[in-house]
Formats: structure tokens, sequence, C-alpha cells
């Protein structure tokens, strides 16, 4: 505050301080003060009553408990000083002195007002003129201006200079269609179009502030110096720190400038830390403003708790029909994909092969701006059970079929129709297989399929999960992780309940071909061309074999685990928001057609990429082991890593296996009537475990911005909604949203206010559901919090395993002890009996050397037997 604000406050407080008479001091008394004190206006103190005599002694413990906070703090050297034991309090109900209550400060003045006597007629005077000081009202004082308005002028933000103005204008017959942005090739004519920057010279900022960086205590380089030898010029002064000495420090500390400052600044030092203890004054009040109106604004979706329906899809493809999969896109808002299977079991399956094979099955794209009509078709041999987008090329997808083939689609061709949400596409007819040979406009693009795996050396069961390893490494054929040169996505992992995980590679190996061999793949890719089919993948089309088969065997039998979902360590994408960001800029990466299959000779393996990873099997078992593969000592042989640990813990098939967005090392498992949370350096139970459920789980799937919050689908169609910090015996809440089972969760985010859940199930029907404010935002500090409660039940684990551990030592000491004790009767036997016979066996030899010694003496004679 300036020194005029300064004069003007002491002014306007000794203004304050002439309307009321000396020998009373008005006070403003919270709530709290008159209950605790009693004197409550209106109940204990009234307009009759307004009387209340105080302790003194309670007033002074209300001013060493709270200090500054307390009501009495202005009259603190008043009160200590009063000489008797009661002050007096005097309900001011009309505000005649500005506040709600005085006290009166002289003990004069309090015999007064307690025990009023009739006055003299000549003292009648000055009592009318106390009378007439005590109810005489404040008056107000007119407003001097000491320069605060030019302070607050000066602060106010004003144009310096016109607001660009731009115009953009369309054609007429483009009037509300949505504005796509596309890329094109700008070296066409008129399509290239340059906008250079240029320093305008009538345009000129002068620098007002400049932030210079100094280094307290240089870092001390012995390699080089940190001068440019082309230009000597120092870059930065280097200097070392010193300190006083100990005769140097007892002078300075015994300077008598160095005393006067402690004691004049000791009294607001105390002030200082008081305030510290009352309020926190590192807070940023313009982040809490901005919090407060956020709050305000928000208020609406604070009041609605539950799932609201955003939309639904609506299509003859999923009647009597079955939605194995779903996932959204990854760069285009507002687009969703979703796997279509027939509703059959393995045997019906197995009845009707024939008729599957004819009609062909497909993975159907929405859009948000039509709910009805598919966007596009992806056709596929056999029903899909699970697919992935490429995170480097998001046009890229990967599906797994339930006859155990691999499939690959290239929808570069379509991403205009997927962005603008339809219209036109060149490639709008369908394919031959269908039978139809009009090209219809407004029919709904099919594409086929630009390769898939050969049939033999696929799967020999539905894969269950399809995952693409990360850009950052690829391994060999031995498992071993190497580095990744192409920057790019280029191996796929698979898994099926046929007892093993296939690690699969796209790329062209490096081989070399014949004159005819290239004419033939010329004529192919006419024919292609003409049916509107992309040739990135050929060389894969019914050739395509794994590069490494991982087999899981039971340590305890000759049987094999069968896994049906797998979490990796190192996981491709940690939260859709990163891969939207991720897939905008791929501009640097070659197409798929373009690269090939390096020799392993020349990778370079890696050593900090774990190979560890988790899978979910059909009989309820989380199987934590190593995709790596061994050597046999004797044949030389590779074969797969043991299984290094097992847990049965869910009563039935496990369907999902996620590691947290929040934490790597946080694992959730749902399978059965339950559902567990690992954590992977503590793998001796799950860390949190939930009760049997009333029905079956389905699904399951962690939140994106809440730690501590997952979503579980169930058997009935209901959605449960588990916070951990809230509670882990029974759901938060719990919404019904269809009639059948839930096949699919996925959450996603599309702004920092809206969130949505899609939903899917085995009646073919997708719901797009508004994710509630309480259960999209994170409380403060709830990353941390979720950490310590993990941390505290991890330790709980570990302090049962120990007395387990303790228990068993205990009870094999007992059993020894009870075997020690059954057995030392027997062994005392045995001594005493050995005891006896050496002892007689003494006996005989002292008998014997007595008879010796009697012979020599002479003492007995020799006995001969006759």
């Amino acid at each position: 505050m300036s020194s005029e604000k300064q004069e003007r406050t002491r002014s306007s407080m000794d203004g304050e301080s002439k309307d009321h008479p000396e020998d009373i001091f008005p006070l403003a008394l919270t709530s709290v003060t008159q209950e605790m004190f009693e004197c409550r206006a209106d109940q204990e103190v009234t307009g009759d009553k307004p009387y209340k005599l105080l302790r003194k002694d309670d007033i002074v413990k209300d001013l060493r408990v709270r200090l500054a906070v307390s009501d009495f703090s202005p009259v603190k050297q008043i009160v200590l000083n009063y000489p008797e034991a009661e002050l007096l309090l005097v309900y001011d109900r009309d505000f005649t002195y500005g506040h709600n209550f005085y006290l009166v400060i002289t003990v004069s003045a309090k015999e007064k007002i307690l025990n009023p006597q009739i006055l003299a007629e000549g003292d009648k005077a000055e009592d009318k003129s106390s009378e007439t000081l005590v109810q005489r009202a404040s008056e107000p004082h007119p407003w001097v201006s000491l320069g605060s308005e030019r302070e607050v002028g000066e602060e106010a933000v004003r144009d310096s200079r016109h607001k660009a103005k731009y115009k953009i204008s369309r054609l007429r017959r483009e009037f509300g269609t949505k504005v796509c942005f596309s890329d094109r090739n700008s070296t066409a004519e008129g399509k290239y179009v340059e906008c250079p920057s240029y320093q305008d010279k009538r345009f000129c900022i002068k620098m007002l502030e400049r932030d210079i960086g100094a280094q307290a205590v240089a870092d001390l380089k012995t390699c080089f110096t940190q001068t440019l030898w082309k230009y000597p010029k120092s870059a930065c002064t280097q200097y070392e720190p010193r300190e006083y000495t100990k005769e140097e420090k007892a002078n300075f500390l015994n300077l008598e400038n160095l005393e006067t400052f402690v004691k004049s600044a000791t009294s607001r030092f105390e002030v200082a830390i008081q305030q510290n203890e009352i309020m926190d004054v590192f807070i940023n009040d313009l982040e809490s403003l901005s919090e407060e109106e956020q709050e305000e604004q928000d208020d609406g979706d604070k009041a609605d708790t539950d799932l609201r329906v955003y939309t639904s899809f609506i299509e003859h493809f999923c009647k009597e029909k079955s939605i194995s999969h779903f996932n959204w896109h990854p760069t285009i808002n507002g687009v969703i994909a979703v796997a279509v299977t027939e509703r059959l079991s393995v045997e019906e399956r197995i009845e009707n092969s024939t008729k599957l094979l004819l009609n062909p099955s497909f993975i159907v794209f929405w859009s948000f701006s039509d709910t009805i009509n598919p966007l596009l078709l992806l056709e596929s041999p056999a029903d899909v059970s699970a697919f992935e987008f490429c995170p480097s090329k998001p046009n890229i997808i990967v599906g797994g079929c339930m006859n155990g083939q691999l499939v690959l689609w290239d929808i570069s061709g379509q991403l205009e129709r997927l962005d603008g949400g339809g219209g036109k596409s060149t490639l709008s007819n369908r394919s031959d297989t269908l039978g139809f040979k009009d090209k219809q406009e407004n029919e709904t693009p099919v594409l086929r399929y630009c390769a898939v795996s050969s049939i033999e050396s696929g799967h020999k069961g539905p894969i269950t999960d399809v995952q693409w390893l990360p850009e950052s490494f690829e391994i060999s054929r031995t498992g071993i992780p190497v580095e990744n040169r192409n920057g790019m996505c280029v191996q796929i992992v698979t898994c099926a309940p046929t007892c093993c995980v296939m690690f699969w590679d796209i790329r062209a190996p490096e081989t070399t071909q014949t004159s005819s061999e290239k004419r033939l793949k010329e004529k192919i890719k006419c024919v292609e061309n003409l049916h509107g089919l992309l040739n990135t993948f050929r060389h894969l089309d019914l050739s395509w074999k794994p590069i490494l088969q991982v087999h899981f065997p039971k340590t305890d039998s000759r049987t094999e685990y069968s896994p049906l979902k797998i979490s990796l360590r190192e996981s491709t994408w940690s939260n859709p928001l990163d891969r939207a960001l991720a897939g905008t800029d791929r501009s640097e990466i070659p197409e798929y057609s373009l690269i090939r299959l390096p020799s392993a000779k020349h990778l370079k393996p890696l050593e900090d990429i774990s190979t560890k990873f988790y899978i979910g099997t059909e009989d309820g078992e989380l199987v934590y082991t190593d995709w790596r593969m061994e050597e046999e000592s004797d044949s030389g042989c590779l074969h797969s890593v043991k299984t290094s640990q097992s847990f049965v813990v869910h009563d039935s098939q496990v369907n999902t296996v996620q590691r947290s967005p929040f934490f790597t090392d946080i694992i959730l498992t749902v399978g059965g009537w339950t559902f567990a949370v690992w954590r992977e350096s503590i793998m001796i139970d799950p860390v949190i475990i939930s009760p049997c459920s009333q029905e079956r789980y389905t699904a399951g799937h962690w939140s994106l911005t809440k730690p501590g919050l997952l979503f579980v689908g169930r058997e009935d169609g209901d959605i449960e909604v588990w916070d951990l910090l809230e509670k882990t015996h029974e759901p938060s809440k719990t919404w019904n949203i269809t009639t059948s089972p839930i096949t699919c969760i996925k959450p996603w985010i599309v702004s920092g206010k809206q969130h949505l859940l899609a939903v899917t199930d085995q009646l073919g029907h997708v719901q797009i559901l508004e994710i509630p404010w309480i259960c999209r935002n994170p409380s403060p500090n709830e990353k941390l919090r979720v950490s310590e409660l993990l941390e505290k039940e991890v330790e709980r684990l570990i302090y049962f395993e120990r007395r387990k551990e303790m228990r068993s030592k205990e009870k094999e000491e007992r059993e020894a002890e009870k075997h020690q004790k059954t057995v030392e009767p027997i062994m005392l036997e045995r001594q005493v009996e050995q005891i006896e016979e050496e002892g007689q066996k003494e006996y005989e030899g002292y008998l014997m050397f007595e008879r010796a010694i009697l012979k020599k003496m002479g003492l007995l004679q020799d006995t001969v037997d006759i």
C-alpha cells in the first residue's frame, strides 16, 4: 500500500474514533464469538436487556487461543489493563456507533449504566449532555482524492493498435456444409501460396524489462573451456563462493546495529508468523479465482450425477448380431468403429460354417452426424473378435478373426469421407463378392482387406486380443528387444485360447525378384486398381506367418495356459489424448509398402525394455511370464520360458487385463463375479479385490481422468462405478444401460467439459453416454492419495505374508518339539542302560586291578580250580 493510501486509512480510523464516547469501544462480534460468550443477539441480549457481564479471564483466554482472529484483538491492551474482573458488554441494536456491540472500558461508566441514581437538578445538565453524547450518530465525511484514480488508470488495459480483420468466404452451394481441411500437392498449378514472414520497420517493440539469470556456483568443466575458439569472448564468469571466518562471524554478531535491527523487526516477524499460521500466503489468488468462476459455470453439471445418453446408433448390419469389439477413431472426433459378429455358439458356428463363409463380416464405421447410415464398411473373411488402429498410421487397421486369421486394412482413400462425415468417395462401389455391379453414390462403401494371414500358420482358435508393439522397439525371432530404425509400429502381438501368443511383422522381406515375377505383380496390381483396392500389404496376403510363437506350459502339470487377454509392460499408448496428439503430425514416417525387414545382425539389442507381461486365461488365472525364448543346453533348441507366477483369483474367464493410465505398475483384471487390482512389484495377492457381485462381470476400464475410479459392466446390463478412495466394499454408483450383457466399455475425452463413455452389448446396441461431472473431475491431490492407498495395501500384504511365514516356522518348531518329546523317553531309557553297563564294566575293572595289587603284595594267593 502506498503512503497516500496509508494516510487516508489512518485519517478514516481517527474519524471513526471521534464518533463515540471515550469510555466505550464499538465492536463487531461474529456469531461464533456470540455463542462462545453467550451473548447472542436478540436471544441472550435484547433491546430491553442489552447488558452482559464478561469475565476478563475468558476474554484473555480467547485472545491467547485465537490471536488476531479474535474479535477482541482491537481492545487487547485495554482488557489487560482493566482493573476489575468483569467487563460490561452492551448490545447496540440500532448500530448507533456503527457496530452491533460496544464494550464499556471504564469502571465509572460501568457503574453508571448498571446502578443508575436519581441525579440532582444541578447535575441534570451534565446527564443530558452525556445522553446527547451517547445518542449522537456518526456523521459522514467527504471523500478526499489522494491520487488513487491515477493509479487505477495506469493499470487499465488499452489497445495500442487497430485490430486485424480477416474475411473468409465460400461458395453459396457450400453454405451449411462442414468445413474440411486436407493436404494437397503443392507442386500443382495454383495450389501453392507462400506467406513469408518479414520485419516491419514501422512497428518496433522496445525492451522495457529484461530477465537475466545468474548462476551462484558455476559447474566445473575440465574437458574444454566455455569460450568459442573462433570468437574469443567470455560466455560467463566463474568464481568461488566466499564465507566468513569464525572471528568475522563473532564480530558481526556483536554489532550494535544488528541488535537494534533484530529488536525492531521482532514484532513484525511475530505478526508475519501468525499470519502464516492463519492463512496460506503462497496461494495463487488468480488461479483460485478462475477455479471459483469455473465452479460457478459448472454448477449445472455438478448437480447432475447420472449417465446421460448422448447418442445411439441403429443399423441393419447389427440386427440379430452381437458387437465383439469397439474403438474410437484416434484422430477424427465423432467417428467410431465396431466389430459385428453373429450371435452363435461354438457348435452352431461349426454347423453353419458354410453359410458363414458366404456372408462376409464387417467392421462398421459411424459418425455422430448420422447415427443411422454408416460411413464405411470393412469387409473381413470371418467375424472379427478384436481390432486396433495403428498408432503410427491410424489409417492402418489390424483385426483378429474368429477362425484364427489376422487381417489388415488400409483406409487411406476413405479419410476424406470419414473426416467429412459422409458424401461421395472414390471407393463407393461394393466388392464383387456382394454381387453388386451398379455403382450407387448414396450407398455405404465397402472396403476389402489388403492382406490376410495364412490359416495354416495362424491361431487354431478365435483371436481374443490384438495389440501393436510400441514404435520404440521391435523383437527378433528369439524374443529379444532390438532397436526400431523405422520409427513406426511394425509388429503386432495376438493371443488366442489355443495356448499360445504370436508376434507378427508387417514388413516385406528383402528378396530378389525375377523379371517374370515383376511382370506378374504388375498385372495383379492393375487388376486390383480396377477394383479400387490398395497394394499396401499385398506381399503378406495368404503368406503372412508369425515370427515368434510363445507357449505357456504349467509347472505342476503337462497342460498349458489358454490366454484370452494380454497386457505388455511397454504400453503403446497411455492416454487417448496422447494418441490423438501423436497422430496429428506423421509426415516424416514412410509408407509401409516402402520399408523392408532388416537383417537381425545389424540391429542393436535393447537392455532397458522389459519382456515381462501379464496374461488373463480362460480358467480365471492371471499369469506373469516372459516372452523370451530359452536355449536348451543339450540340443540347442529354443523353447518357451516356464511361467514365473500364476494366481487363481477369478472363478471364470478373465475378460479384462488393463494397466492404469496413471500408474504403469498397477493392473486391473475383471472376470467372473469379481475384479482385482494388482501391483507388479508385489505379486503376492491382489492389492484390492472386490466382493462377489450378484451378476457376472463382463467388461471393465480405468477412468482417463480420475486415478482411483473405474467402470465395470455386468451381465444384466448394469454399469458399476467404483471409486477406490470413497469405498471398496460396494460400488459408488450403479446405472442400468441395457437388458443384455455388456461386451465393451471405453471412455473418451472430447474436451475438458465433455467426457463420453461408449457401451456396447450382445444385442448389437451402441450407446454413447455422457460422463457426469462427479465421475470425471479429479479431487485435489487424488493421484497422491491413490498412491498412498495402494502403498498401505501393499504394506498390509507384506505384513500378512510375514505372518504366514512366521506361523509356518512356529508350526514347524512345534512339530519338531513334539517329535523330540516323543523320542526323548526312548533316548533316556537307552542312556540309563548304557550308563549302568559302563558302571558295571568299570566296577569289574576296579576289582581286577585290586586283585592284581593284592597278589603283588602277597596278601592274596592264587586259587587253582581242581
